[in-house]
């Protein structure tokens, strides 16, 4: 087994595992899924990734064959987000997602992460399950629109958490959570909480100028009214098998 960087080669072979891993592990509907496939893995969408600096895709070659690819960005902060670990269907049960997991981790350890989130949906129990035998714990959790259809997407981070830090907001007390970010086009966003233990969201907190920025648009925008500080949109959670 080995596991390498991807190169433009292996795109055909990463659309047909992402495919075919979708297929086995969630109950969306067949058109939902080939126009996400289309969507965060044409041709154009991979060569822009594998381009990216703070994008990395790896993947798993068995006899020179691509059974599995993670994908993986850093999101600010020293935080790397693990967005996708997928493994062929065929090819599950032989420690491929664990030894993938591993090695993603190392990687963006050595670009500069000092944690590792994961985002996986809630009703994925294999994926959920894989967490947290890798010592994860879920961190909270949000709703995701899928092909119209609204899902619960949990988010884990690793057990060493620094926890949610208050913050008064007109009057009230709130909970920045330093664990549960989303990537920003200068710095991150921290998710806040209205609670210290809770996952009610409250909206989101920019680590660039220390403001709270708008809530997240049915896009998936944030974008912070004082320094301009922006999160592009980016497509669902995770298939970690």
């Amino acid at each position: 087994m080995e596991i390498r960087p991807a190169r433009p080669a292996d795109n055909p072979a990463i659309r047909d595992i992402a495919r075919r891993s979708l297929q086995a592990s969630y109950s969306l509907d067949p058109q939902a899924i080939t126009g996400a496939i289309e969507e965060w893995y044409g041709e154009q969408r991979l060569a822009e990734t594998l381009k990216d600096d703070q994008h990395s895709l790896l993947v798993v070659s068995e006899d020179e064959q691509v059974v599995a690819f993670s994908e993986s960005t850093l999101a600010g902060e020293g935080i790397g987000t693990l967005l996708w670990l997928h493994v062929d269907p065929a090819y599950r049960g032989r420690n491929i997602a664990s030894n993938l997991f591993d090695e993603t981790r190392d990687h963006l350890e050595s670009l500069g992460a000092d944690r590792i989130h994961g985002r996986v949906l809630a009703d994925n129990a294999d994926g959920n399950a894989f967490y947290e035998s890798k010592g994860f714990q879920k961190a909270g959790e949000e709703t995701v629109d899928i092909a119209g259809q609204t899902y619960i997407e949990n988010r884990y981070v690793e057990a060493h958490s620094s926890g949610r830090e208050p913050i008064e907001v007109d009057g009230r007390t709130v909970y920045i959570d330093h664990d549960v970010t989303e990537g920003g086009a200068v710095d991150a966003f921290h998710t806040v909480y209205t609670g210290e233990a809770n996952d009610d969201l409250y909206g989101y907190y920019c680590a660039n100028c220390g403001s709270l920025a708008n809530a997240m648009d049915a896009m998936g925008r944030i974008e912070c009214d004082r320094c301009g500080n922006a999160r592009k949109p980016t497509r669902w959670d995770s298939a970690y098998l």
